[in-house]
C-alpha cells in the first residue's frame, strides 16, 4: 500500500482571548502515512474515528513556563484530547485488528503508539455509538461520577444547583442528583438546552441568559450543594444563599478561561456558613472511581436510565471551530469531531 494522507491540527500561536480558527489553530492535510511499512516496535497503529472537545482544552493553549495540572500544547504541534480510535495494525499480543480504543489521541487521522499505557479497551456489549466514550461514557461523565460521590455527601430533600447543566458534566450531575431524591435548580444558555435539561428531571430550570441567577436562587435556595462548571457571577450568587455546611464542589470555571477572572464578592460565606469547597481534577480521582463507573454508567446508558445528549461534527478540519464554539457556549451538547468512518 502506498503511503496515504494523515491530514492533523497543528497548535499554531497562543490566543490573547477566544482561540481563532485558522490561527490559534492550523488544519494542515499534507502529512502521509505508511501503515504497512512503518516501524512500530511492537506497537500498533490507531485509525482515529472521534475526537472529544472539551473546556480546559482552552486552558492548554498557555505559555509553556506557566504551570497548571495539564501540559501546555507545543506550538506546531498536534493539540490532543481524548479520543476513540480502532486498531488497523497491530504489532501487540494484547491487540488485534478492529478493536477499539479509547485514550488521549493526537489530532491526526493515524496515530502510532508503542505502548497500550493511558488506553482502555471499549468491549461495548451496549452498542452505544463509539462518541458516547467521549461524553457520558467518557471523561465528563467520570467527571460528574467520581466528582459526585467523593463530594457531595448528598441527603434526600437537599436542594443542589448546577450550572452547564445541558453539558455532559452537568447533565449527569443533574441525573445523578435526581436518584438521590434532591431537589435540582439548574441553568444553561438557551431555550433549547433548558428543554433538555427539564427533560433530564430538573425541578428548576432557567435560561441564566434571560432570567436573573440571583433572583432564582434567592426564591428557591438555600443551597446545600452547588456544582460549579462555571464560576464568576454564579458562584458568587451561590455563595450569597448557600447552607450551613454546603458543599461546593469547584469543577470548572468556563467563564473565566476566554476573557480573564470575575471578581466575586460573597468569599465571606465560606467561613460565616460553615462552607466546604472541593476543587477537583478527574485523573486524581480516576483509580478509586474507574472500575466502578465502567461498569455501572455504559451499562444504565445502555438501558435507558441514564440519557445524554451529543452534537457531533464531520471532519477533523472543523477542530477549530469546535473549540471556539465550545469556549462560547454556542454548541447544543456535548462536542464531538467525527473524524472518520470505520
Amino acid at each position: 500500500m502506498a503511503p496515504i494522507r494523515n491530514a492533523r491540527v497543528v497548535f499554531n500561536e497562543i490566543p490573547r482571548t477566544y482561540p481563532e480558527p485558522g490561527k490559534t489553530t492550523v488544519y494542515d492535510d499534507k502529512p502521509t502515512i505508511d501503515i504497512e511499512n512503518l516501524k512500530t516496535d511492537g506497537g500498533f497503529v490507531l485509525k482515529t474515528l472521534f475526537l472529544s472537545i472539551d473546556p480546559y482544552l482552552r486552558g492548554r493553549m498557555r505559555p509553556p513556563e506557566i504551570p497548571s495540572y495539564v501540559p501546555a500544547f507545543k506550538i506546531g504541534e498536534p493539540l490532543e484530547s481524548h479520543g476513540v480510535g480502532v486498531v488497523v495494525r497491530s504489532d501487540n499480543q494484547g491487540l488485534k485488528v478492529g478493536d477499539h480504543l479509547y485514550g488521549m489521541l493526537t489530532h491526526e487521522e493515524y496515530t502510532i503508539h508503542r505502548s497500550f499505557d493511558g488506553f482502555r479497551l471499549l468491549v461495548n456489549e451496549e452498542r452505544l455509538p463509539w462518541s458516547v466514550y467521549l461524553g457520558a461514557a467518557g471523561m465528563p461523565g467520570k467527571t460528574a461520577y467520581a466528582g459526585w460521590r467523593e463530594y457531595s455527601r448528598c441527603q434526600r430533600g437537599q436542594t443542589v444547583f448546577v450550572t452547564a447543566g445541558a453539558g455532559p458534566v452537568g447533565s449527569m450531575v443533574i441525573q445523578l442528583a435526581r436518584l438521590s431524591g434532591l431537589k435540582i435548580i439548574a441553568c444553561a444558555g438557551s431555550e433549547e438546552k433548558v428543554e433538555f435539561i427539564r427533560s433530564l428531571g430538573a425541578d428548576v430550570v432557567f435560561n441564566y441568559k434571560t432570567t436573573s441567577t440571583q433572583e432564582v436562587l434567592n426564591k428557591e435556595g438555600p443551597l446545600d450543594i452547588y456544582w460549579d462548571n462555571v464560576g464568576g457571577e454564579a458562584l458568587d450568587a451561590a455563595l450569597s444563599v448557600s447552607a450551613v455546611g454546603a458543599r461546593f464542589i469547584e469543577c470548572g470555571m468556563i467563564s473565566t478561561y476566554n476573557e480573564g477572572p470575575k471578581p466575586v464578592h460573597n468569599l465571606m460565606q465560606v467561613i460565616s456558613n460553615n462552607l466546604c469547597m472541593h476543587g477537583f481534577i478527574v485523573f486524581r480521582l480516576e483509580r478509586q472511581y474507574d472500575n466502578d463507573f465502567y461498569w455501572n454508567v455504559p451499562q444504565m446508558l445502555g438501558r435507558g436510565e441514564l440519557k445524554y445528549s451529543e452534537e457531533v461534527w464531520r471532519g477533523l478540519e472543523k477542530v477549530g471551530d469546535a473549540i471556539l464554539a465550545n469556549q462560547k457556549g454556542m454548541n447544543r451538547a456535548k462536542l464531538v469531531i467525527k473524524v472518520a468512518d470505520e
